[in-house]
């Protein structure tokens, strides 16, 4: 059995590298992020301090011209339908796409608008024709798409009424580019469900520890929305979004580790290549193993989404697990490697760090996704069914 790429994977992500690198490298990236100079005034900073001396410059926004590029040349449609306009591909070569965005801290929306997109697709969604417009939307790039999850899991429902239609009450957990978002995918313990932002739903972008990203939280009091699904939707929500952060993680701890062999090989101490002693051999080595345990279970994760195989579920908690794990581990092998550096704002290695910690934890981090593990096996056992 053949577990590489296939050629036209590989043809995909060479041309993904090439356009990202064109139209979101490290220049666009830095641009983005700022000098880390303390501008602008933190929403409610007056109200707290009665002087308005909070103050933090809030990611807002996202890469306009990465995110046109993107939708140029298909990528939000990269699983619709080839009768539908799309390129009629599937999970994997999503991931291969969400690896390079990693691999570079991209400052665009691909992710959510690709799970949002998706739950919009399942079909109970399909079945409300009023999805349609969302998805045609979504698709082609002209709205954003976010995936905001519920605290505890649940939502005050104001009634159901004709058609799906709801309204909800409550608050998310921080929703990455929520500010931006004209639809957001909200999951619940008992359904999914979809919430048009585009009349002012939108909430103030907060501060974040994570500056390639916008965030915030949104709040509900009513909010008129449509029920996309039950709990078939929820874990179909959580099985994609939990393989496509881990492949973005994949592709973020590839470059950590890439940058700590190099600046290894050039910082020299004590007369010779720090990368050649052993203690950093050793970090290092220990490093790659847990990146290519990433590949293993995202790849792996991926087919399963891909082939809607019965193993998604475990398939894509086990990657999510095991890469929010092993995101830490390379990143504190990076920042060790570096040393001093390092912390610096003018290295790139504290992006790459702040970044994944919102990724280790989004979509479920690692005890989250090993209670589900616990919960899919013994589920099985109970109904006499082989472990694997």
């Amino acid at each position: 059995m053949d577990f590489d790429l296939s050629a036209d994977q590989e043809a995909l992500r060479d041309a993904a590298a090439t356009l990202l690198d064109r139209m979101a490298g490290h220049d666009e990236l830095r641009a983005r992020v700022g000098s880390g100079a303390v501008v602008g005034t933190l929403p409610g900073a007056g109200a707290a301090t009665g002087k308005g001396a909070a103050t933090a410059d809030v990611p807002t926004g996202y890469d306009t011209s990465a995110w046109s590029a993107m939708a140029d040349q298909g990528w939000l449609a990269i699983e619709v339908p080839e009768d539908e306009g799309g390129l009629d591909l599937g999970a994997v070569e999503v991931a291969v796409l969400c690896e390079e965005i990693g691999r570079r801290l991209v400052a665009a929306p691909f992710l959510s608008s690709i799970v949002a997109l998706g739950a919009l697709s399942s079909p109970p969604a399909r079945a409300d024709g009023a999805t349609k417009e969302w998805r045609e939307a979504l698709a082609d790039g002209s709205i954003v798409g976010c995936v905001a999850f519920v605290p505890g899991g649940e939502v005050q429902m104001a009634g159901q009424g004709p058609e799906n239609e709801v309204r909800l009450s409550g608050r998310t957990g921080p929703t990455p580019y929520a500010p931006s978002a004209g639809v957001a995918v909200v999951v619940a313990t008992d359904g999914v469900y979809g919430v048009d932002l585009r009349n002012g739903g939108n909430p103030e972008p907060v501060a974040a520890m994570d500056r390639t990203r916008e965030l915030g939280f949104l709040d509900f009091d009513g909010t008129p929305a449509r029920r996309l699904g039950g709990p078939e939707a929820v874990s179909l929500v959580i099985d994609r979004a939990a393989t496509f952060v881990s492949a973005e993680m994949l592709g973020a701890a590839d470059r950590v580790l890439a940058m700590a062999v190099e600046y290894a090989k050039d910082r020299v101490q004590f007369g010779k290549p720090i990368g050649s002693f052993q203690a950093v051999k050793h970090m290092l080595a220990d490093a790659l193993v847990d990146v290519e345990g990433m590949r293993s279970t995202v790849y792996y994760a991926a087919w399963c989404a891909a082939a809607d195989d019965g193993e998604r579920p475990l398939a894509a908690s086990m990657a999510k697990a095991w890469c929010s794990d092993a995101s830490r581990r390379v990143m504190a092998a990076g920042l060790q490697v570096h040393g001093g550096i390092g912390f610096t704002w003018e290295h790139d290695m504290h992006l790459y760090l702040k970044r994944s910690q919102l990724d280790q934890v989004s979509f479920g981090d690692a005890p989250f996704h090993r209670d589900r593990i616990a919960t899919l096996l013994r589920m099985r056992l109970e109904a006499g069914q082989p472990l694997s």
